[in-house]
């Protein structure tokens, strides 16, 4: 957002909520219901900079303040490009309803020792609908939930600022997008399904944001119609194969894979130093020629892929922006793992890896060649649902009765696999809060009691005891021992069991758009005869309708296919992982268990 001074002078501003400060980057640190006056309006990336009744002057977020009128008219006006107001005018109702409700919902819980507090409450897309899987057309009232809350589920009032433009392609990656800058790390639920509500509202790539799919060019009714009714289809330039293996449908894999290691974060700046932000090296495997980027650019790969392929791939979201602490040391190994994680997915996917935008972010040359693919990808007409017309099944058309049960069938069972899910997620949380709470507690407790009782015995002056009252003090310090390595097992077991089920339960909140929109589309074809019947669309073009459907689900087979085996491979992985080092943890207390019972004497 761009402020614009209407007229010269000073004006004064109230604050939104709080911002704390970073330490050295120029920032202005208000509070909640605190009157300001604005210095400059316009120092840009989203900042103005403000004076206090202290006399203290720095930089506040633009969003995080409303202008009080002079004269009963803001003095300010926003200078959002017209693709910005576009976009939020398209926005739906029910995201705007969400959003108006999230501001009520702030609750906060001291969670440090738990990373995981904000997910196992949050929705999982639209599994709450009448039928339990998108049965609204297109999705209309459906809301992608991403339900990735990876590092806080803030939300923020900013704007979503649209596609970069070939005026504003130096500042469109600045590194923050959250309010509320002095809430603590992690939230409970309820506070992380505000912020999901709010941010649908914000940027594209909140990672708990609700993206209504159908508001994207190509996912909205004329879109389905489009694709469903055309009297033949372009012949695009790119095509996805999908073969008959031996599990059924499946995309064609590439003959090489490859991966990309995100690593080496480095702190740089823009403005003149004023702000700062993080910076990433990415390095395909396949060429091991690195490339960097900020979380800016991750953002818009993530909005460029859900755009292009959402209607038929589920695109998990990123891991969620922050402003406070985003360059502290333990945040940005969090991040960095979790971009890993996401990118790792999406090298992993046979066409997302292959896919033009996505082969461009990993090996772009220059800033030339990246704003280049940037705008092409943004101009890019092969979006929605029209994605299924680059799709070529070599396979025998489907009849209508069976597409629909295959649908019935994914829809069934991603369901029951999100409350699957989910019920893991909260037994996980409820553990990881009792092994670095009550249960260390409990154990130096015993500890403590114990130490404490070879004292009193000590006091005894009995010459006898001695040994006993060593032993006794051991094996209280043992306990002590024992209090510390159940305190730390969850990072070395729990932890990526938890994140493994955070991930598919990002992939599992895409399925409800996914199904709606192949329900529509079923929808469209049982109304056909009635348009056959009213001469209003040929019989020919009823055929096509259902042999268009059936590509739609053929591609959807494919995906489960390769949802299913990647699903198989990462749970045996995990559990198997999870059971390791709950061996290791258990025969590791066992034997200092017998090591104090080896220091007592025998009667």
């Amino acid at each position: 957002m761009q402020l614009t001074l209407l007229w010269p002078g000073l004006h004064q501003a109230r604050v939104m909520y709080d911002f704390a400060a970073e330490p050295g980057n120029n920032e202005l640190t208000v509070n909640e219901g605190e009157i300001i006056t604005i210095t400059n309006p316009d120092v840009g990336g989203g900042w103005l900079e403000g004076r206090n009744s202290k006399g203290e002057r720095g930089l506040v977020p633009t969003d995080y303040v409303e202008i009080l009128p002079s004269d009963g008219k803001d003095p300010f006006s926003c200078g959002n490009s017209v693709a910005d107001q576009a976009f939020l005018d398209s926005l739906s109702a029910s995201a705007a309803q969400a959003n108006s409700s999230a501001a009520n919902s702030n609750n906060q819980v001291s969670s440090g020792n738990d990373p995981w507090s904000a997910w196992s409450s949050s929705k999982s897309g639209n599994w709450d609908s009448t039928d339990g899987w998108g049965a609204k057309p297109e999705g209309a009232a459906a809301q992608r939930n991403t339900s990735n809350n990876w590092d806080t589920a803030f939300g923020h009032p900013q704007a979503y600022q649209g596609p970069a433009t070939a005026g504003d392609d130096d500042d469109w990656d600045e590194d923050w997008d959250d309010p509320k800058a002095a809430a603590p790390y992690f939230k409970d639920s309820e506070a992380a399904e505000a912020g999901a509500a709010q941010r649908g509202n914000s940027r594209a790539g909140s990672s708990s944001m609700k993206l209504p799919l159908n508001k994207f060019p190509g996912f909205a009714k004329p879109g389905m119609e489009q694709y469903l009714l055309a009297k033949q289809l372009a012949k695009p330039k790119e095509k996805i194969p999908i073969i008959v293996g031996d599990y059924g449908p499946m995309w064609v894999y590439p003959t090489s894979t490859f991966d990309c290691v995100v690593a080496d974060p480095r702190k740089g700046s823009k403005m003149y130093g004023l702000k700062s932000y993080i910076e990433y090296q990415l390095t395909p495997t396949n060429t091991n020629r690195s490339v960097n980027h900020r979380y800016k650019h991750f953002d818009w790969l993530y909005e460029r892929l859900l755009v292009k392929f959402g209607s038929a791939i589920p695109i998990p979201s990123l891991p969620d922006k922050q402003v406070t602490g985003r360059f502290e040391e333990e945040f940005i190994k969090m991040r960095m793992e979790r971009l890993q994680a996401w990118v790792t997915r999406m090298c992993r996917h046979p066409v997302i890896s292959e896919s033009e935008v996505f082969q461009q972010f990993l090996n772009f040359r220059d800033e030339k060649e990246w704003k280049t693919g940037k705008r092409k990808a943004e101009k890019d007409e092969l979006v929605g649902v029209m994605i299924f017309s680059t799709m070529e099944p070599e396979a025998p058309d489907l009849d209508l009765l069976e597409i629909e049960q295959k649908c019935d069938a994914v829809g069934k069972f991603t369901k029951a696999m999100d409350d699957g899910v989910k019920e893991l997620l909260t037994v996980g949380q409820e553990h990881w809060k009792r092994c670095t709470g009550p249960l260390p507690k409990e154990y130096q407790k015993i500890g403590k009691a114990l130490q404490s009782l070879a004292t009193v015995f000590s006091s005894s002056g009995y010459q006898g005891e001695t040994d006993l009252n060593a032993a006794i003090t051991e094996a209280g310090k043992t306990y002590e021992e024992i209090a510390g390595l159940v305190a730390e097992q969850p990072k070395k077991d729990l932890h990526f069991l938890m994140e493994c089920n955070h991930e598919y339960k990002g992939f599992l909140g895409c399925f409800p758009d996914i199904i709606g929109a192949h329900k529509a589309a079923i929808e469209k074809v049982k109304e056909s005869d009635k348009l056959v019947a009213t001469s209003k669309i040929t019989p020919q073009d009823k055929q096509n309708m259902v042999k268009r459907v059936g590509t739609m689900s053929y591609a959807l087979q494919a995906e489960m296919n390769h949802f299913h085996s990647n699903r198989i491979y990462d749970y045996n992985s995990v559990i198997r992982l999870y059971l390791e080092q709950q061996v290791q943890f258990y025969e590791t207390i066992a034997e200092k268990l017998r090591q104090a019972l080896g220091r007592f004497p025998v009667m």
